[in-house]
C-alpha cells in the first residue's frame, strides 16, 4: 500500500499513468464505448465497476493536464439528431476545474468519428461500467514541475 494515492488506480494503472510522458493521451470510456477495438494499438485496463467520474478524479490527483495543449480535455459531441442530455459533463468541469487552473476551459469537444480516430491513438484506454451516455473523455497528460 501506498500513501496519498487513490485506491480505485491499480498497480498496473498507476505503472501505465508513470510510462506514460508529456502528451500522451489517456481515454476514461463509458460502458458503451468500443474499449478493446479502438485500444488494439493501445493498452486497455479494465475498471469495471467503477464510473468515469471517480476514475477521472483520482487520475487528475497523480496526474496534471498538459498546459501547451489549449484543449487537454476532450469530450464526446452529442450526435445530431441524439436527443440525450449529458449532466455528467457538469460533473467533469467540475472536476477538471479542482485539478486545472484553466477550469473548464481545457475541456473540449469532439465529433464522434474525429473522437474514435484520436481514441485509436492513445496510449491508454480504461474501461469503465459508467452508464452515462456521451460519457467518455480523453486526456492529454501534462509536465510535473515540482
Amino acid at each position: 500500500m501506498l500513501k496519498g494515492i487513490p485506491k480505485i488506480l491499480s498497480p498496473e494503472l498507476l505503472k501505465i499513468l508513470c510510462e506514460m510522458g508529456h502528451s500522451d493521451r489517456l481515454v476514461i470510456a463509458d460502458g458503451n464505448f468500443p474499449a478493446e477495438s479502438m485500444g488494439k494499438n493501445a493498452k486497455v485496463i479494465r475498471c469495471d465497476g467503477h464510473g468515469v467520474p471517480e476514475i477521472l478524479e483520482a487520475i487528475l490527483k497523480v496526474m496534471p493536464l498538459d498546459s501547451y495543449e489549449e484543449k487537454a480535455a476532450g469530450l464526446m459531441e452529442v450526435m445530431h439528431g441524439d436527443n440525450v442530455e449529458t449532466p455528467i459533463w457538469e460533473v467533469y468541469k467540475k472536476i477538471i476545474s479542482k485539478y486545472d487552473n484553466r477550469g473548464e476551459k481545457a475541456l473540449g469537444y469532439m465529433e464522434r468519428f474525429a473522437f474514435y480516430e484520436e481514441a485509436k491513438k492513445a496510449y491508454v484506454v480504461i474501461a469503465t461500467s459508467e452508464k452515462a451516455l456521451y460519457a467518455n473523455i480523453m486526456l492529454q497528460k501534462g509536465v510535473i514541475t515540482d
